[in-house]
């Protein structure tokens, strides 16, 4: 078997804020790296994760869990995580589990930078 390429395209600081460009799709194969790396940024301390979707044609649950853990971990040490341009398969699997209502979605990256 072997590794999926990283979800994680690009990652760019903008002040205490950082933005992640994801590509591809985030399932079963690319969810652990990208939990990893996620979380692994999240460590070097921004306030705000700022995590760019539009280049995800598909996410499935595995996908949806490392979010999940993503905005716990972040919420517990003050954090924001916001997500943006989100494609359109991504934005019914969060309105169907109903974590729409949970995540900041935002339809950029400078109106979620905007709300720091």
């Amino acid at each position: 078997m072997t590794n999926a390429a990283s979800p994680i395209q690009e990652v760019r600081w903008d002040g205490q804020a950082v933005v992640v460009t994801a590509v591809g799709d985030i399932d079963l194969n690319s969810s652990a790296d990208f939990q990893e790396k996620l979380l692994a940024l999240l460590a070097k301390g921004p306030q705000h994760i700022v995590l760019n979707l539009r280049q995800v044609p598909y996410m499935d649950s595995s996908g949806v869990a490392s979010l999940v853990k993503l905005l716990s971990r972040a919420r517990k040490v003050g954090a924001a995580v916001s997500l943006v341009e989100l494609g359109e398969r991504t934005r019914s699997l969060l309105e169907i589990t109903r974590l729409d209502s949970v995540f900041d979605i935002y339809a950029t990256e400078e109106e979620a930078l905007g709300q720091r």
